[in-house]
């Protein structure tokens, strides 16, 4: 009887740490807000050794230079530092998480997106290429 006790005791734990990790609770969020200039912050959690994480890249510097000052871009590389994953309770690599200057998640993509895509986003909430 005691040995099932600590098989359920041990899968509840294991449900509520599933759970908890989800979604980003506002603390989570707090360290990828914006710096107080960029209206949006994209990020972006892949691995320098992941195909589609690295054809993310001079999508990701190609924001940051044509929406200068709007938008902050932070990657992280999970497979280095597994924290920021557990953090936005992604699933797969790449995902792009784009934040509002309150640290509010606008909208996730999961997979390789298309710096057309990440325009029309973009654009939608107001921005506009610098260049």
């Amino acid at each position: 009887m005691i040995q099932w006790c600590r098989y359920v005791v041990l899968a509840l734990a294991m449900i509520v740490s599933v759970i908890s990790c989800g979604s980003p609770s506002s603390s989570k969020v707090a360290a990828a807000k914006s710096d107080g200039m960029a209206k949006i912050t994209f990020v972006e959690l892949g691995s320098v050794t992941c195909i589609p994480c690295k054809k993310m890249q001079p999508v990701m510097k190609s924001i940051e230079n044509r929406y200068a000052g709007q938008v902050k871009v932070i990657f992280h590389d999970v497979l280095k530092d597994r924290a920021p994953a557990q953090q936005f309770g992604i699933k797969l690599i790449p995902t792009q998480v784009f934040l509002d200057s309150s640290g509010k998640e606008l909208m996730r993509h999961e997979g390789f997106l298309a710096e057309e895509e990440i325009d029309k986003f973009l654009k939608a909430q107001g921005l506009a290429p610098s260049s």
